[in-house]
């Protein structure tokens, strides 16, 4: 056993920024599936949006997110993530981010939904270059113990133990190089595992991203919320070597047009906004274009920019579209909606707590009521940083209880497993019918199919779980499982239309904007 004063499960920018938050005070472990570089925070592009600027107010950042997120927000979590914007860009500054210049000081881009340029960035690589400067200061903390290649299995609660107590103790973890389950304990624990996009056949997000915070904290008894709502990225690159390539919702901010082969614009079919749209709008109106049409794919055109513009503000787009055979300086980009954000998450208040006393919960994992049906672009990065924030804080001010002697991992009536291939099956099918069914545009009988699909595959992964020993694609396998039947639950419960929730069978929006709410029975383990 290990014993740490607060465990973090994800080192992404929720997770690193809390453990350089907490360091100066006490030992942190930070779990990362793979390497501490490997999270979805590091592939975002855009930046992260702020009040940096006098022309732009507080009141109209709240105004653009709660107008994308269809009212469904929590207006106190979004005022208070909105101000505290600028205190937490300051905070990146002082670790040494180098975000974009111009002469009148930093540069503020502007994408789809926001009223104003508020957008800080990084060139076209922000998460990246955020990412790489937190982790290098990670790695020199003598008080960060960093746990790579290791993934949680399941949160150690009062419930687990026996004692009845609504508390976290730690987790239990697989060290994937090796096959050993280590115990964790721990008085405080931080979920920062980002969202469920490896759910759907087609994602922008790495492969990490497989719903494993969510599910253990809705199996330690957290409520979940909105998990309907995931926002497909309007823009993917669509190319047979690109696999997850995203162009960045800032290439349609600076003034990239999209259109179909032929060269006939759409967007103003479909919103008053054109490419301007928040993002549900845009793939929507994608996803409607391509099945109208039989495409493959549309196209997004930044070429009338010029040259020396792109390779300023795109130089990574830039570059790679160029690897695969598509200057971007002069011809359009094919591209395709994807699975790319879970709006929705594990509950939490203001001080990023869950419904289990000492567990807490950052970024996209969570559901703080931010982002309401629909994120507002590059609010995601922002409310990473300031739930983290939140979350030390009151880790800090609270005084640590008593740890009980927590206990081993039980292996002692499981077998290696027999068949691997049933897991690789299972994921595949499961992606699959996500996307078929549970996808863009959804129906009732469609929503009712994917449900009935998952309880078999629970059924054939409780089995599997139970009987072998525990390996990490097990272990994400059983995490998309759960996620998906959250989503496709949350989604059933919805009689309405909203932001990305979008079904044929009630096509209006409902005048009062309510939550999808869920938690699972104590006799469902």
């Amino acid at each position: 056993m290990q014993n740490f004063d607060v465990l973090i499960i994800g080192s992404g920018l929720a997770g690193q920024s809390a453990a350089l938050r907490l360091a100066p005070y006490c030992k942190v472990a930070l779990v990362s599936k793979r390497t501490l570089e490997d999270s979805a925070s590091g592939w975002a592009q855009g930046g992260i949006a702020a009040v940096l600027d006098s022309r732009d107010s507080i009141e109209a950042h709240i105004h653009d997110t709660q107008v994308a997120g269809a009212w469904l927000n929590d207006e106190a979590a979004t005022r208070y993530v909105v101000e505290n914007g600028r205190h937490s860009i300051e905070w990146l500054i002082e670790q040494g981010v180098p975000f974009t210049k111009d002469e009148a000081g930093y540069h503020l881009t502007r994408e789809g939904g926001h009223s104003a340029r508020r957008v800080i960035h990084v060139a076209d690589a922000t998460g990246f270059a955020v990412q790489d400067t937190l982790t290098r200061k990670v790695r020199k903390s003598p008080n960060i113990t960093v746990l790579e290649s290791h993934i949680a299995i399941d949160l150690i609660t009062g419930e687990k133990l026996g004692t009845g107590e609504n508390r976290c103790f730690g987790a239990y973890v697989l060290d994937s190089r090796n096959g050993e389950v280590i115990t964790i304990g721990a008085p405080n624990t931080l979920i920062a595992t980002g969202g469920a996009g490896k759910v759907y056949l087609y994602t922008t997000n790495p492969d990490t991203s497989t719903g494993d915070g969510i599910a253990m904290a809705y199996r330690a008894g957290c409520r979940v919320s909105n998990m309907e709502f995931i926002q497909f990225h309007p823009t993917c690159l669509y190319h047979p070597q690109a696999k997850s390539f995203l162009i960045s919702e800032a290439v349609r901010g600076e003034g990239g047009l999209l259109h179909l082969p032929d060269g006939t614009r759409f967007m103003l079919d479909h919103d008053e906004r054109a490419e301007l749209a928040p993002r549900d709008i845009v793939a929507r109106a994608i996803d409607f274009e391509m099945k109208k049409r039989g495409l493959d794919c549309v196209f997004l055109d930044i070429s009338h920019k010029g040259e020396d513009f792109i390779r300023t503000h795109f130089p990574n787009i830039h570059a790679r579209c160029l690897e695969l055979g598509i200057d971007i300086a002069s011809e359009p980009i094919p591209v395709v909606p994807a699975a790319h954000y879970t709006c929705g998450g594990i509950v939490s208040d203001l001080k990023g707590q869950t419904d289990v006393a000492n567990l807490y919960v950052a970024g996209e994992a969570s559901c703080t009521g931010l982002h309401g049906a629909n994120r507002l672009a590059s609010n995601a990065l922002l409310e990473c940083l300031v739930f983290a924030e939140a979350a030390v804080k009151d880790i800090l001010s609270s005084k640590a209880k008593a740890m009980p002697a927590l206990p081993r991992w039980d292996e002692s009536r499981v077998t290696d497993a027999d068949e691997e291939v049933v897991i690789s099956h299972n994921w595949d099918e499961l992606r699959r019918f996500m996307w078929d069914y549970v996808g863009i545009v959804r129906t009732t009988k469609r929503l009712k199919r994917a449900h009935h699909r998952i309880g078999l595959l629970k059924r054939e992964i409780d089995e599997f779980y139970a009987n072998f020993r525990v390996s990490h694609d097990l272990i994400e396998l059983r995490n998309l499982v759960v996620t998906a039947d959250l989503i496709v639950r949350c989604a059933m419960q919805r009689k309405e239309s909203r932001g990305l929730h979008y079904s044929r069978d009630f096509p209006e929006t409902l005048t009062k904007a309510k939550n999808s709410l869920l938690k699972r029975r104590r006799s469902n383990r």
